[in-house]
């Protein structure tokens, strides 16, 4: 039997797998959100693309308003409806928020800050140049870089592609994830279980962290515990032009567990299927000509904590993200917690803040793996490493929250 192998080696091994970036299209503007870009986004234009006011008030020259000054009003210049003139000495134009301003002023005094008689204004205090505007170019100028590539497009990237008059975006194809569900044991929901019978619901969670990591998640349904049935599956995953293919269940070496068996037949390179971690020991990782295998264990909370810690940067990976590796955020303890046993330990936990704003990390009291419902309102992970010494309330403590899976 393979020996067990770290945490950190196995992630290690697994973005290994995705050296080679999953190749690029080109995608509208309008459908670029949650999409990972492949090449820097430069401007195409200049934002401004004139000096404009900041304010509703009045543009002049700041040279003019030493009080007390009496300024001509000459015209007026709105958002889309400039002021064609120049304002000369002594003169000043009604200006709106985000109108050019005329040539010759040089600075906006509020409208809140004059008084108004006929086509006569009065200040009460001088202006400066540069008052209430905004030069062109302020935002950025054409040819300056906006988004770096490897960054997951946010609805805030997108605006500012579009404000750069940019109308389609190169972005990495999206990762095909075929997900098979293994077991004599399990019935889809609406199904009639037998006595021995449990409902599939692994499959739903992978698919929505692939989903929410970019990816098209491709069901491949449920497969007996038959070399034959779980044969045809895999070849079903081939077929469909998988990147990934996820199996559930089935990854170790028992008299039932026959994925590992049909997998290898199949030509699969084997990399690794122990992990010296809890829950989740039976991870299987390898390599089917040029789709990657992850093998994840049948109970519940350990597909999902081994999807989060495996499958999410595997998949950011291949789009190309920038740090794909899971990150993790500091905490403290709300309870003691006793030494941890020779594997890393993922304990499920909900949160809270601390009197100083610190996030607090309490873990749940049934850490049993089976538990859907306790996975489905945990809030996130404790880490705690091999071998972890005892641990008193308040002690600081690395967490992995579970909300924004692909974020």
């Amino acid at each position: 039997m393979s020996p067990m192998i770290s945490v950190e080696e196995a992630l290690k091994r697994v973005l290994a797998s995705a050296e080679t970036l999953l190749g690029e299209e080109i995608v509208a503007l309008s459908i670029g959100y949650g999409r990972v870009l492949a090449h820097d986004i430069k401007a195409l234009r200049t934002q401004p693309p004139f000096a404009n006011s900041a304010m509703d008030g009045y543009a002049l020259r700041a040279a003019d308003t030493a009080p007390p000054a009496t300024l001509t009003v000459i015209g007026e210049s709105a958002a889309g409806r400039a002021f064609e003139g120049a304002v000369g000495r002594g003169q000043t134009v009604r200006i709106f928020t985000g109108a050019p301003i005329p040539a010759g002023a040089d600075a906006v005094v509020i409208q809140e800050k004059v008084g108004r008689e006929g086509d006569r204004i009065r200040l009460s205090t001088a202006a400066s140049p540069g008052d209430n505007l905004r030069e062109a170019g302020r935002d950025f100028r054409t040819g300056d870089p906006l988004i770096e590539a490897g960054r997951r497009l946010t609805p805030r990237d997108v605006a500012l592609a579009a404000a750069a008059n940019h109308t389609a975006l190169a972005v990495r194809r999206q990762a095909r994830v075929a997900i098979l569900a293994t077991g004599d044991e399990l019935v889809a929901p609406g199904g009639a279980p037998g006595p021995a019978q449990i409902i599939a619901s692994n499959n739903f969670a992978v698919a929505g962290i692939v989903e929410a990591c970019g990816g098209v998640p491709i069901d491949l349904g449920i497969a007996a515990d038959d070399l034959g049935a779980l044969t045809a599956a895999i070849a079903r995953a081939r077929e469909a032009g998988a990147d990934v293919l996820v199996t559930l269940g089935g990854a170790s070496v028992g008299d039932h567990d026959l994925v590992q068996q049909a997998l290898v037949s199949a030509g699969m390179e084997l990399g690794f299927w122990r992990i010296a971690m809890r829950p989740g020991k039976p991870l299987m990782h390898g390599k089917l000509g040029a789709m990657r295998v992850l093998g994840l264990p049948g109970n519940p909370t350990s597909s999902m904590v081994c999807a989060t810690l495996f499958l999410r940067p595997l998949l950011r990976a291949l789009h190309g993200e920038k740090d794909p590796d899971l990150s993790e955020r500091p905490a403290r303890l709300a309870v003691d917690l006793p030494m941890n046993g020779p594997r890393q330990d993922y304990m499920r936990a909900v949160f809270s803040r601390g009197p100083d704003g610190v996030l607090m990390a309490a873990p749940v009291a049934d850490q049993d793996s089976s538990l859907v419902k306790t996975m489905a309102r945990a809030e996130g992970l404790i880490v705690r490493p091999p071998h972890a010494p005892p641990a008193k309330a308040g002690a600081p403590c690395r967490v992995i929250l579970l909300d924004g899976l692909g974020g």
